[in-house]
């Protein structure tokens, strides 16, 4: 894989159901990589293994004067030191290609399913862990997928010095074959303590990065009522419990460095003593003796991506169960009850009515239907339902499924669910760019921008974009939205993402509060848009402000998560005492008055239709 390969065209199915499983699924996706890392690797790592040998020949050429065997000795190190230069030049190469394509494969999975989920992703996820995971936890994934070849390449040149000493020195050899294994496993102790401090590290770190993303989401509404100062505070408190973690977790891989660096020098200085011995006694050459000082010098490179590993693994298994876990959401994953009704197998049909199960609310086919829930919560939660996203944290009744002209829309492929329902929620998001931009988007066709733009008054809106754009830019198609539109006003905002949402032209568009930034006289003429656009079309929206529930061909009252009447706006405000409630703010007072009412109206009609019954009997 290189990287002018990436993104790619299909990054896979992940195995999210653990961190190591996540970890193990990206290896395997990078065979190729990981095998020409290893070669070059091999090679490197080679020529460092020959060169204490081809020293130790050098030594012994020179004590015997033979100057032809000194001359290949020469030659044999500029071999080795060409393979050890050009295989670490390419092993650098591919192993970083490692890590930026496993790095790549993780962010491409992330914005999938961010993309599957849609806002009900932040509903399950908070927002900065999700930010958390598609930046500083990618690298450390791809920190691990990248380090595993060197560590491979490294564990064989220490294999290959110990095994060659055995032949070459073994009245030696044996010591440093002894002693290896020794260093390389000193540490091993120490690491579930190492790896339990890098967890918290990253635990708060994470912690600290959704408060941190929490507040500058939230940061205009912080200084309207003066909150800056608090919030602060708590990501002073949050930044300071990370600075202690990370000190407590530094002083323990401290630790063990300090282990890697001490143990080998004792067996350094072991060796020479011992071997000193030997050479006196004459039971070893000089050569073999600067050979295997030379080896145990050597190995102290190698063995440092023993540690490096180590943290490697420690640092990224965290990671990769945080990416997993995210992966691993789903657009519902509860059973559906057993009174659900039954599902109806393939595509809808275009023309059929959107039906909500949990409340029994009808959206009839090409009608504009308004919906008033007292509960902004449950208005909130039926408006993710109608677009295909039944809770999996909620009552049972709210995990079944939405049917459109009688198919379960969870059981349509996601594309297909979205082409026919589009739900704009109560805080939908701009991104930056250009506003010709804004509005591409998958749609119909047959709503241009221009007319959505008018139905949703965006007239000064456009006004706004023109002015504040560079010089040149006469069309404000070509004006630029700044991150998340905060040059502009939050009705301003609210008004765009209507349009770019009228653009799409759905079958079914739910609309959450779609004017609840904007004052009446606008909101007026943008449920006057609204009806007009969207004619033929099935509309909904969950409102309750008057003015657009009278544009509305049928109003349904939700009351304690059921459809509990049904019928014009007119007609429910003179009607129904608890829409009237909702509808013009009552106080509680008159709203328990109201809902008295409505439950002796509701007695006065089960006890007349009784009386029907009786008389008909």
């Amino acid at each position: 894989m290189q990287i002018s390969d990436l993104p790619y065209p299909d990054p896979g199915v992940p195995d999210a159901r653990s961190g190591p499983r996540f970890l193990v699924w990206l290896g395997r996706g990078q065979l190729g990589g990981q095998a020409k890392s290893l070669c070059w690797g091999l090679v490197h790592f080679g020529g460092v293994a020959g060169l204490p040998y081809a020293v130790g020949l050098g030594v012994e050429a020179v004590v015997q004067r033979d100057g032809t065997r000194l001359l290949l000795v020469g030659a044999l190190l500029a071999l080795i030191g060409v393979a050890i230069s050009v295989g670490d030049a390419m092993l650098h190469r591919t192993a970083v290609t490692n890590w930026i394509t496993a790095a790549a494969r993780v962010q491409q999975l992330l914005a999938r399913k961010t993309a599957e989920l849609g806002s009900a992703l932040t509903r399950r996820v908070a927002a900065g862990e999700v930010v958390a995971v598609s930046t500083g936890d990618v690298e450390k994934i791809g920190w691990f997928v990248e380090a595993v070849s060197r560590f491979l390449a490294a564990a064989f040149s220490v294999v290959a010095i110990c095994v060659g000493l055995l032949f070459y020195a073994p009245s030696i050899g044996v010591v440093v074959a002894i002693g290896v294994p020794v260093l390389a496993l000193s540490v091993l102790p120490l690491l579930p303590r190492a790896t339990r401090r890098a967890d918290v590290q990253r635990e708060k770190a994470g912690k600290a990065t959704e408060l941190a993303s929490d507040t500058v989401a939230g940061l205009r509404v912080l200084r309207g009522i003066g909150g800056e100062e608090l919030f602060l505070g708590r990501y002073r408190e949050a930044s300071q419990e990370v600075r202690k973690a990370a000190v407590r977790s530094a002083r323990m891989w401290a630790l063990i460095s300090a282990i890697q660096v001490l143990l080998p020098g004792a067996l350094l200085i072991t060796v020479v003593w011992y071997g000193s011995g030997l050479v006196l006694d004459g039971r070893l050459a000089v050569g073999e003796l600067v050979a295997a000082f030379s080896a145990v010098a050597t190995m102290l490179y190698p063995l440092r991506h023993f540690e490096e590993i180590a943290m490697a693994y420690s640092f990224s298994r965290p990671s990769a169960a945080r990416a997993a876990r995210v992966l691993s959401l789903t657009r519902t994953d509860a059973p559906e009850p057993e009174a659900a009704p039954a599902r109806i197998p393939g595509t809808p049909a275009p023309g059929g009515d959107l039906y909500d199960p949990a409340t029994g609310l009808v959206a009839p086919a090409g009608r504009f239907t308004a919906v008033v829930c007292g509960d902004p919560d449950l208005a909130g939660r039926l408006a993710e339902r109608l677009g295909g996203h039944p809770a999996d944290d909620g009552p049972a009744s709210e995990r079944v499924s939405v049917l459109l002209g009688g198919v379960a829309l969870d059981e349509l492929a996601l594309d297909t669910a979205r082409t026919l329902v589009l739900v704009q929620d109560k805080d939908p998001v701009l991104l930056s760019g250009t506003l010709r931009e804004l509005f591409a988007v998958p749609a119909s066709g047959a709503v241009e921008p221009g007319a959505a733009l008018a139905a949703a008054q965006c007239t000064d809106v456009l006004d706004a974009l023109l002015q504040s754009a560079p010089e040149g830019v006469d069309d404000p198609m070509d004006a630029r939205i700044t991150e998340r539109g905060r040059s502009l006003s939050g009705g301003q905002r609210q008004r765009l993402a209507l349009a770019r949402s009228l653009a799409t032209d759905p079958e079914v568009l739910v609309l959450d509060e779609p004017t609840s930034a904007v004052d009446s006289h606008t909101e007026a003429r943008i449920a006057d848009g609204i009806s007009a656009l969207r004619a033929g079309r099935t509309t909904v929206v969950l409102a309750s402000s008057p003015l657009l529930l009278d544009r509305a061909d049928r109003v349904v009252l939700i009351h304690e998560g059921a459809v509990a009447a049904t019928g014009t706006h007119r007609e429910l405000l003179h009607a129904e005492p608890l829409y009237r409630a909702v509808v013009t703010r009552e106080t509680d007072e008159e709203q328990r008055v109201a809902r008295i009412e409505l439950t002796r109206l509701e007695e006065d009609r089960l006890e007349k239709a009784l009386t029907e019954i009786e008389e008909s009997a």
